[in-house]
């Protein structure tokens, strides 16, 4: 099947032009070539960060990753966690509570993380360019043209779609139009990377006191990340340099005391400005990660948030390229990630409004201590941060399962035994059919869609239709309409 593709004014194919080159842009890259979509990769700077503004992996990205093959080199001795906060309360998050294949948080830096993609990005022919920045675009029924700024000056970049994942100030998104509505800050946060040799007599986490929080974390490294918040003192400059005295003084004013930090290697500030664009589409121009959605960063939801979004549209774009993406589909992504950024969004705002040093918050604080203690409560909760809690619900087949994330199960087919990740790790939908009477039904929809005949002694269903992110489209006993409505649903006419 040919896929759409376009050159720019130095000949370089472009099927899919991505602004940003960090974790999403890399991520759908990923994606794209998987289907064989050929992307360019803009990022702007000319150099990858040494320093990890994010941290850490929830339980539905891990398992998203494990379905790609790309989670072993992300693991080592001490990466699980079985527990993470909410809020700076005790008792903390259960992490392995939660109906997860991989329940825990995945202690890695956001650096490695694009590390990896990266180089997975760039096997399956995804070019990766530094140093460029999109600096204008224009688009028709056919394409979009990227007028983009480097060293050497301006080219321009003809693709059939560019998807901006070039973060909360997104270029892309202001371009196309895309309005991006939401609520100022009215916190001011400072974090700072260094050394700290009391560090054994410091409380780690969350220190919340009258004026704001101090969170002290070590990392495996061995640095410690050390985080101020302060209310109702949101900065006036969110682009100023951040100096060691004007940190230390937030830690003062906090604290009220100092804390012996040496050898600083990073400091930043941020705010808790939370918005989302009001569409992820415009024609020919689509949304991704923080290009879609801001708000305070606290528990790497951004990173996860903006990970799972690449993923959903990965393959529905890679469909519509392709020719074979029936009406919607591609619009189905703004659909299903819509709500699922609304909820994280409300998730940090419950988290900071639980945070504020008011006195009524003291009592609230209190009273949600108690609900952690109960499993139900703190189930939802995890089920919440980690996106395990996600469904979607768009589409044929609404009823039942359909729309949850479909665990790992081992499987006995012909060829031997495997797995639901593995077979997923190529990116198609997946048939797995457990009686024998599904294979018939899903024959003119191969090329899309795998079907497998599995022998099992204790089968979920009769069969099982599996998105290629890994979301249940169709479930049932025996092959009869709905199933034929999911598959025209979610992988087109034939």
């Amino acid at each position: 099947m040919t896929v759409e593709s376009a050159t720019t004014d130095t000949g370089t194919f472009a099927d899919v032009v991505i602004a940003g080159g960090g974790p999403v842009g890399l991520m759908l890259a990923c994606e794209l070539g998987l289907a064989g979509v050929r992307a360019v990769v803009l990022e702007r700077d000319a150099t990858r960060p040494a320093v990890a503004r994010a941290w850490g992996l929830h339980a539905r990205t891990v398992e998203t990753l494990d379905r790609r093959g790309l989670l072993a080199p992300l693991l080592h001795e001490k990466a699980a966690w079985p527990k993470m906060p909410f809020a700076g309360l005790w008792p903390l998050l259960q992490l392995d509570r939660i109906a997860a294949d991989h329940p825990y948080l995945l202690n890695v830096p956001q650096t490695r993380v694009e590390e990896v993609l990266e180089e997975r990005a760039r096997a399956l022919g995804a070019t990766v360019l530094a140093g460029h920045e999109v600096a204008g675009l224009s688009q028709d029924e056919q394409g979009v043209t990227v007028e983009v700024t480097t060293a050497h000056g301006t080219e321009r970049l003809r693709g059939r779609y560019l998807v901006g994942c070039d973060g909360g100030r997104s270029t892309v998104r202001r371009l196309a139009g895309i309005g991006f509505p939401g609520t100022d800050p009215t916190v001011g946060g400072m974090l700072c990377d260094c050394t700290l040799p009391t560090m054994a007599q410091e409380r780690r986490g969350i220190t919340r006191t009258e004026v704001g929080t101090v969170n002290i974390n070590p990392r495996p490294n061995g640095v410690v990340r050390i985080v101020t918040t302060e209310f109702g003192r949101p900065h006036p400059d969110r682009d100023a340099q951040v100096t060691f005295e004007e940190f230390r003084g937030a830690v003062r004013r906090i604290l009220g005391r100092d804390l012996d930090i040496v050898e600083p290697t990073f400091m930043t500030r941020f705010g808790d400005a939370t918005r989302q664009a009001d569409r992820y589409r415009e024609g020919r121009v689509l949304l991704a990660g923080d290009a879609a959605h801001i708000h305070f960063p606290y528990g790497g939801l951004g990173l996860n948030l903006g990970l799972q979004d690449a993923v959903n549209l990965g393959w529905k774009l890679a469909g519509q390229l392709q020719g074979w993406a029936p009406d919607g589909l591609l619009d189905s992504y703004q659909a299903e990630r819509y709500p699922a950024a609304e909820a994280v969004l409300d998730y940090s705002r419950t988290q900071l409004a639980l945070l504020n040093p008011d006195r009524n918050v003291t009592a609230l604080r209190e009273l949600f201590s108690r609900l952690l203690e109960f499993p139900e409560v703190n189930r939802f909760l995890s089920e919440l941060a980690t996106g395990v809690g996600t469904r979607y619900g768009s589409g044929a087949g609404e009823e039942g399962a359909a729309g949850t994330f479909a665990c790992d199960l081992p499987l006995g087919t012909a060829d031997g035994d495997t797995t639901l990740v593995e077979l997923l790790r190529p990116g198609q939908g997946v048939l797995l059919d457990f009686t024998g009477k599904a294979v018939e039904a899903a024959a003119a929809w191969a090329s899309r869609v795998r079907t497998v005949r599995v022998g099992t002694p204790t089968p979920p269903a009769g069969a099982m239709l599996v998105r290629p992110d890994g979301y249940l489209a169709w479930s049932g006993e025996a092959a009869d309409e709905a199933l034929t409505r999911a598959l025209t649903t979610w992988f087109g006419a034939v």
